[in-house]
This record gives C-alpha cells, structure tokens and sequence, in this order.
C-alpha cells in the first residue's frame, strides 16, 4: 500500500478554498534542505474567525478527525501560540494547523513565500528564514536535535540564499543567540 500524500491530504483542501497557507516544519526543511523522514505536515493559515465553520468542511468526517466548531474559533483568535489538529482517520497521519497571522515575521513570511512544484501540483512554502526560526524556537522549547540538523541542512543546501540579516535581527529579537551559536559552532 502506498503511503498517504501528505500534500494531498492537508493542503490541497486548503487550496482548493482559497485559504492563504504556507508550508512549515519538517516538510519545508527537506524542501528547503535534505530528505528525511516525517509522518505528518505543520502549515500556518490565514483565515479569519468568520471562516471557521468552513475548516470541517476542508476535512469531512468520516475521513478525517476535525476539532469541535468552538475549539476552531477559540485557536482562530489566539494572539499567540494558535494550535489545532486534523486527522486522516484511514492513515493515522495528522495535521498540526498553526494560525498565526499575529505572530511576529508572518506577513514578511507570507508576502516572500515561494511556490514549488511537487508532482504537477503547486504549492506555498515558508521562506527558509521563517523556517528556521521556528526551528530554533521549537530547539529552545523541546531540545530536539532534529531541529538543529534541519536547520543545518537548511544552511548547507541554500548557502548564501538564506538573508542573513534578517535571519540574524530576527535571532536578537526572539533571544535565540544561545541556539544560534550551536548551529554555526557545530558547522566550523
């Protein structure tokens, strides 16, 4: 049997609904860098409250697991930190939807993100400094080392692409030196 398609699965609902999205996580660390493995997607979204009735409709029972009407809503208007879940119910694979449109970085993220061809399909992904910032967010949270060699892989496939002044203001602002210095340490 093959294995889902996570693109097909979470984002071409999305797509098809005209929701702004961009394709984080682990998924546009291997765009971005090398292949490895992962078992489900991150995707930031734009959609305001008023659409959240609209979100099981993106993924319809009995196919997929969708948070509760007043769960959407309340994640829809959090300043910080938005977080929900969708499950393909036949796969086990999930979802994790972060709507963020508040977040600090977003817009300049959403106004530069970058559309790739992935077997015919075209899809929006998250510029590599948004990338790996969240990254080295999630590295300080979680300690995950995964995040480090993504982000490693990251710097040695995109090389002098990456904007290095923003990647580096943005390191000051969310006190990430500390993480900063292990990745640049670890490649000298």
């Amino acid at each position: 049997m093959d294995a889902p398609d996570l693109l097909e699965l979470f984002v071409a609902p999305l797509d098809q609904n005209a929701v702004p999205y961009m394709i984080v996580g682990s998924i546009a660390s291997i765009q971005y860098g090398e292949p490895r493995y992962t078992a489900d997607i991150d995707l930031t979204l734009s959609l305001p409250v008023s659409r959240a009735k609209e979100i099981p409709t993106f993924f319809p029972e009995p196919d997929y697991y969708c948070p509760p009407l007043d769960v959407l809503m309340v994640e829809l208007q959090r300043r910080e930190r938005a977080h929900f879940n969708v499950i393909h119910l036949a796969s086990g694979i999930k979802g994790d939807f972060y709507p963020c449109h508040r977040q600090p970085y977003y817009q300049w993220a959403m106004a530069n993100r970058r559309s790739a061809q992935i077997e015919g399909h075209s899809w929006w992904f998250a510029p590599p400094e948004y990338v790996i910032l969240w990254k080295l967010l999630y590295f300080r949270e979680g300690q995950s080392e995964k995040h480090l060699r993504d982000i490693t892989s990251m710097l040695q496939v995109q090389g002098p692409s990456i904007d290095q002044t923003l990647l580096d203001k943005a390191i000051h602002e969310f006190g990430l030196a500390r993480e900063w210095h292990r990745i640049v340490d670890q490649r000298t």
